[in-house]
Order: C-alpha cells, then sequence, then structure tokens
C-alpha cells in the first residue's frame, strides 16, 4: 500500500507543478488553490508512504515522478520542446527510478 500512496502522491506532486505554473506566479486564484490543496495531499501521501519505505528511496520516487510527469506534461500540454538531450535526461531519471525501486 505504501507504494500506490508513493506513486500518488507522485502524480499530485505533478498537478501541483502543473497548476502552479497556470496560476502566473500566485496572481490567479483557481490555480493557486489546486496547488495549494494537490501539495497537501502530495506531502501527506508522501509521508505516509515513508513510514514503510526508506527515506530515499521514497523521496527520490516521488521526486523522480513529479520531475518526469512535469517534463512529460509540459511537452504534451505546453508546448515545451522535445529536445535529444531533455528525452535522454527523462529516460536516465526513470532508469534511476527503476533501479530504486529494484534495490528496496
Amino acid at each position: 500500500m505504501a507504494w500506490i500512496s508513493l506513486f500518488i502522491a507522485g502524480l499530485f506532486e505533478v498537478v501541483w507543478a502543473f497548476s502552479m505554473k497556470q496560476s502566473a506566479g500566485f496572481t490567479r486564484p483557481v490555480p493557486t488553490a489546486v496547488t495549494l490543496v494537490a501539495m497537501i495531499v502530495s506531502f501527506v501521501l508522501l509521508a505516509w508512504s515513508m513510514r514503510t519505505l526508506p527515506l530515499g528511496t521514497a523521496y527520490t520516487i516521488w521526486t523522480g515522478i513529479g520531475a518526469v510527469g512535469a517534463f512529460v506534461v509540459g511537452a504534451a500540454v505546453l508546448g515545451e520542446p522535445l529536445t535529444p538531450m531533455r528525452v535522454t535526461a527523462a529516460v536516465l531519471i526513470v532508469s534511476g527510478l527503476v533501479l530504486m525501486k529494484l534495490s528496496s
């Protein structure tokens, strides 16, 4: 169950990163509210998963899901560039996440 909550926490990290971008520096109320709620949910789920998962594993997986998810959302929704270096970086992050999971 800790792995499922950690995965969901990572997805909420993607939500808050995207909504933070949409908030235009916290000047738009609805995206700002979504950002704050998603942050709280993400942190609560991360904390819950850390009750059983090692700190290094949980935090690495959480930030990795957030980083790669934000990269994918940025490219798919916001039209950010998919350069070979950025794609390679995302692949390396995912590789590190897989290795972290296998080591736990």
